[in-house]
């Protein structure tokens, strides 16, 4: 199911896919297409005129020594500046992805480093771009913001520290405009990106040389019978890994239901071990109450007893002053003194 799925979301049509590896490489890492590269980066990283021209470096970077790991970039390359430029598609998401990020960075630091002369530490400009097919877990929450750049800075004042290390990312999900809604060529980019393979013709909105460019090396009957070749693999593989992606996400999403639902059931029963603890205590409270009124009703009896006790003790006292009385009257009668 999931890899009907993920083959209805990326349809063979008209124009290849930049999501895959032959179709990013196709559009950006070419000689022959440098100036969409060069377009492209200096709309993402608003650097328009200062790059006039650009040189592709070999994308497999290694250690200084053999201990140390090597890392592969997507497009590696050095403008006239002597600006590096990292750009990678990354279409599944990887825990460690900013880290990976910045540890990709550390190459092009290292090279700068001058040996055997003397070195006043002075560095060309880095700029990392990630465009990814995926969404930062901690920043799922903000549905409007999918364009990230990133410098050192400085925490209190929020100032840029220094701005030579450059880490730009954009969370293309969340990328949503339609034709109509682009009004800068940075949405006409991003636009032409996540949906070049969807489209037949190129949109009114995307006019000008550089998209009438890449919609013509983009076009799948366009390219040599090996590209062609070499294109219907990496969709397979591209197709393969989204695939893998869907099925991870599917089963995660059904243990995630599966945990709230026994969460529920456990919940459920909690509420009714406490309904059936509240009614014992009613019955309890109940009980207590009846067994206070009667204490009640003995203590109003035990009161009436009392007062009959104490009329009956009234009644006595007065009967024997009345005898008394009547004691003293005959004493008086038979002593007449």
């Amino acid at each position: 199911m999931a890899s009907k799925k993920a083959k209805q979301d990326v349809k063979e049509g008209k124009y290849i896919n930049p999501y895959t590896d032959f179709g990013f490489k196709k559009i950006f890492g070419t000689e022959a297409n440098k100036d969409l590269l060069r377009d492209f980066l200096q709309t993402l990283l608003q650097l328009k005129g200062r790059i006039t021209r650009q040189n592709y470096l070999n994308s497999a970077r290694l250690g200084r020594s053999e201990k140390d790991r090597s890392a592969v970039f997507d497009i590696y390359c050095e403008t006239n500046r002597g600006e590096k430029f990292i750009v990678e598609m990354q279409k599944a998401k990887q825990k460690y992805f900013k880290d990976r990020s910045v540890y990709y960075a550390s190459f092009p630091i290292q090279e700068q480093a001058k040996r055997g002369d003397a070195w006043d530490f002075e560095l060309k400009a880095i700029y990392t771009v990630g465009i990814l097919d995926f969404v930062f877990d901690e920043n799922r929450d903000e549905t409007e913001k999918y364009y990230y750049h990133v410098q050192l800075s400085d925490t209190d004042t929020h100032e840029v520290f220094y701005d030579k290390l450059t880490f730009v990312y954009i969370e293309m999900p969340k990328f949503t405009k339609n034709q109509d809604e682009l009004e800068t060529l940075f949405d006409k980019w991003l636009f032409a990106l996540k949906n070049l393979s969807r489209l037949q013709d190129r949109p009114k909105a995307l006019r000008g040389r550089i998209f009438k460019k890449l919609f013509e090396i983009s076009e799948f009957e366009n390219l040599t019978t090996e590209e062609k070749k070499a294109y219907d693999e990496s969709l397979k593989n591209y197709w393969d890994i989204k695939n893998v992606i869907d099925t991870a996400v599917e089963e995660a999403e059904q243990k995630k239901d599966k945990v709230i639902e026994e969460k529920d059931k456990a919940l459920e029963e909690k509420d009714k071990v406490i309904e059936e603890k509240d009614k014992v205590l009613e019955e309890k409270d109940k009980v207590l109450e009846e067994k206070d009124k009667a204490l009640e009703e003995k203590d109003k009896a035990l009161e009436e007893k009392d007062k009959v006790l104490e009329e009956q003790e009234k009644a006595i006292e007065e009967k024997n002053k009345i005898i008394e009385e009547l004691q003293r009257q005959v004493d008086q009668k038979n002593n007449p003194s």
